[in-house]
């Protein structure tokens, strides 16, 4: 499991609100929470070209992150992310304390693995992946950076549900009910042949010239 790790400093009652957020963001600095545990939620700010860089990497998303503040290091998981709706860039984050001992709902992303090697591949099918990541329950020790789907054997046609994926030791799935199970995480298609129509004017051009060549035949 990769390790990351955030510098921090409290918001001051100052630093809080829209207002303020934006200030802080010029500072170079993202607004955020930390909840949960066993302490009460702390209002903080991190460091923009740390959280970025960080995000840049899907194993952020899965990993325990350490928070250096006032000295200390808390352990946490990073639960909601708010980017900025056209250019992407954060502008604030949600983090939850870990317990240690404590089984706890992660979402873990997916990574397809043999896709160019598959059975559908070689006879002209197209991988879909329609699920990105899943959600689990698990010890954070057990964590994993991914969850491994193999589509060597995937004909065209076929697709790998949830209730097929084969979890780590230690990990189960979090479901609202067993329905789910039934969902597909990637699927082998056959691939989509689009006819191309010819357009009214070149139609019309074509048989224009047809007409031409037919009255040059028949004055000759």
């Amino acid at each position: 499991m990769m390790s990351y790790t955030l510098n921090a400093v409290v918001r001051s009652n100052e630093q809080q609100g829209k207002g303020a957020s934006r200030r802080l963001r010029k500072e170079n600095l993202i607004p955020a929470i930390i909840y949960g545990g066993e302490g009460e939620a702390v209002s903080i700010c991190v460091k923009t070209n740390e959280l970025v860089k960080a995000i840049s990497e899907d194993a952020f998303f899965s990993s325990i992150i350490g928070i250096e503040l006032d000295g200390t290091k808390q352990e946490v998981i990073i639960k909601a992310l708010q980017r900025h709706p056209s250019k992407g860039f954060p502008l604030h984050a949600d983090f939850q304390r870990i317990v240690r001992g404590q089984e706890m709902n992660f979402s873990v992303p997916v990574r397809v693995i043999n896709e160019e090697e598959s059975a559908g591949k070689k006879t002209g099918g197209v991988l879909t992946q329609l699920v990105n990541d899943i959600q689990v329950t698990c010890l954070p020790r057990n964590l994993p950076e991914f969850i491994e789907i193999d589509v060597a054997k995937l004909e065209v046609g076929d697709n790998i549900r949830l209730g097929d994926v084969a979890l780590p030791q230690g990990l189960s799935l979090v479901l609202q009910d067993d329905s789910e199970l039934e969902n597909a995480i990637v699927s082998m298609q056959v691939p989509t042949v689009e006819e191309v129509e010819e357009s009214t004017e070149e139609a019309d051009a074509e048989e224009a010239t047809k007409e031409s060549d037919a009255d040059a035949e028949d004055q000759e």
